[in-house]
C-alpha cells in the first residue's frame, strides 16, 4: 500500500481543474450562471473524487491475490458507478439545476486523461522530473539496436 498519493492523480487532477476552467466559458451561453457553475463543479469534483477511489482500489488490489484483486476491483468500480447515478439523480431533483453540466464535469476525468501529456508538465513542476524514462523514449533506441542486430544476421548468414 501507498501512503502517499500517486503522481497520475495529480496529473488526473490538473487536467479535471483545467477541463473545469475551460467550461466555464459555458456562462456565457446560460441564463442562471450560479447554478451552472455549481452544477459543473459539483461533477468536477466528483471527477477527482473518482480518480482518488480509482488509485485509492488499485493500491489496495495490487497487494490481493489475482482472484481476489479482481474482485476488489469490480466491487469498487461498481460502488463508483453508483455514487455517479446518486449524485447526478440528486442534481436532477432540483427544479432549475443543470444536469448536463454535472454531467460535463464528470466527464472532466476522461478529458484529463487525453490531455495528460501537458498536465505532465505541471506535475515537472511540483514532483520534479519522472525517475522512470518514458518508454517511448526507449523504444526508439531498441528498434535502432533491432535493426543493428537483423543486418548483422542477415550478413553472417550470406
Amino acid at each position: 500500500m501507498t501512503k502517499k498519493i500517486a503522481r497520475t492523480v495529480f496529473e488526473l487532477w490538473c487536467g479535471c481543474l483545467i477541463f473545469g476552467v475551460l467550461c466555464e466559458l459555458g456562462l456565457f451561453f446560460v441564463h442562471d450562471r450560479a447554478t451552472y457553475s455549481i452544477c459543473l463543479w459539483i461533477g468536477i469534483l466528483t471527477a477527482m473524487a473518482c480518480a482518488f477511489h480509482m488509485w485509492w482500489s488499485i493500491d489496495r488490489a495490487i497487494d490481493a491475490g489475482e482472484g481476489e484483486a479482481a474482485k476488489k476491483i469490480n466491487v469498487q468500480y461498481i460502488i463508483r458507478y453508483f455514487v455517479l447515478v446518486i449524485i447526478l439523480g440528486l442534481v436532477g431533483m432540483n427544479a432549475g439545476s443543470y444536469v448536463l453540466a454535472t454531467f460535463l464535469g464528470m466527464c472532466s476525468i476522461k478529458v484529463s486523461a487525453y490531455i495528460e501529456p501537458f498536465t505532465k508538465k505541471i506535475s515537472k513542476f511540483f514532483y520534479g522530473p519522472e525517475i522512470l524514462q518514458p518508454v517511448i523514449e526507449n523504444l526508439d533506441e531498441y528498434e535502432e539496436e533491432m535493426k543493428k542486430l537483423q543486418n548483422l544476421q542477415k550478413k553472417g548468414g550470406e
